[in-house]
């Protein structure tokens, strides 16, 4: 799941042409978020929508059984984490152990649901397959009552970019799925996510999956003690636009352990200001989201499901990381 303390949503008075823009990304508004925002691309409600993917019924928040053990945001009505005490961005060795465990959980679910997908089942079907995988492993969902989100996935189809809530909508043939699984086990979070293919692939979405996943591959492979973290979104940048195809800004890594999600954060291009110098024993994501238009995005009024302001379609994929004395470490391998 990506770091929801970055997604901005466009302000009621909009800046001036040569203002910086509001979405952060230290550019004029007139070269950045301008054009997406016309009163067509800012209006609210379905009817302001691209063609494709439109919300769904959401049926009721499931269960977890009282034995597994919680995240402390898990039964508040708030859904918010707390922030006491303060964890180390670096851990321990007996921290990473568990962050280790919690990790191989986390590919194991992924994998068992992602064998789910097909033409015709639901993505609510996918999210209680999801549910049960987790439960099995003596884990708890860690999207479930995070900032109060309803369910136990997160299932982004076509021009979602991310945070999209399993509903009633049954998968048609052509389209693409990420499936982003977090698990809460042992006192600490795993996460990684994948697109997947529902039936008929399209040439252009193989390419935009197969360089979405290569281009987190080579953020990977640019972890290094010593570097910056911004290192990484180079990487990523650069393989991306070698391609012709746009990365999603909004939206980016983050630290992860005991909690959720912690204040390191990991962006998918090139950012000057994300200077911080990664450390053995550091634990992030890495989790670009590629589209086949702009990386303009907008978010629906559940307040969660964001995509692309063009409606084009968009791919993900996210492991967790772990920073070693000579290079990087994939956590998230069952």
């Amino acid at each position: 799941m990506t770091d929801v303390s970055t997604v901005r949503i466009a302000p009621a008075v909009l800046p001036k042409p040569n203002d910086p823009c509001w979405c952060g990304s230290g550019t004029k508004y007139k070269k950045c978020h301008r054009g997406a925002d016309s009163v067509d691309a800012r209006k609210r409600g379905p009817e302001a929508r691209p063609r494709g993917i439109r919300p769904g019924l959401i049926s009721p928040i499931r269960s977890v059984p009282p034995h597994i053990p919680r995240p402390d945001y898990a039964d508040t009505v708030s859904g918010r984490p707390s922030r006491t005490p303060a964890y180390s961005e670096v851990k321990s060795p007996e921290v990473i152990a568990r962050i280790r465990r919690a990790c191989k959980a986390a590919a194991e679910v992924l994998n068992a649901v992602g064998a789910h997908v097909r033409p015709g089942i639901t993505t609510d079907e996918l999210d209680a397959i999801t549910h049960e995988e987790y439960i099995k492993r003596g884990g708890y969902p860690s999207t479930l009552n995070y900032y109060n989100f309803p369910k136990s996935l997160c299932t982004s189809v076509n021009e979602v970019i991310c945070h999209g809530i399993p509903d009633n909508r049954p998968l048609e043939d052509g389209d693409i799925i990420n499936l982003d699984v977090t698990i809460f086990l042992d006192g600490v979070h795993g996460d990684c996510s994948a697109t997947f293919f529902a039936g008929t692939k399209d040439p252009e979405d193989e390419r935009l999956v197969r360089i979405t996943y290569e281009s987190m591959m080579l953020g990977i492979e640019a972890v290094k003690p010593g570097l910056p973290i911004n290192v990484i979104g180079r990487a990523i940048e650069n393989h991306a636009h070698k391609h012709n195809l746009g990365v999603v800004r909004a939206f980016c890594g983050h630290g992860i352990g005991e909690r959720f999600q912690t204040g390191l954060q990991i962006p998918h291009n090139y950012d000057p200001s994300a200077n911080t110098i990664m450390q053995p024993g550091m634990v992030f994501t890495i989790e670009p989201m590629l589209t086949l238009g702009h990386w303009h995005h907008r978010v629906w009024d559940d307040g969660w499901t964001a995509v692309t302001a063009d409606g084009s379609r968009t791919a993900q994929f996210e492991h967790t990381v772990l920073v070693t004395d000579t290079g990087v470490e994939i956590l998230t391998v069952a």
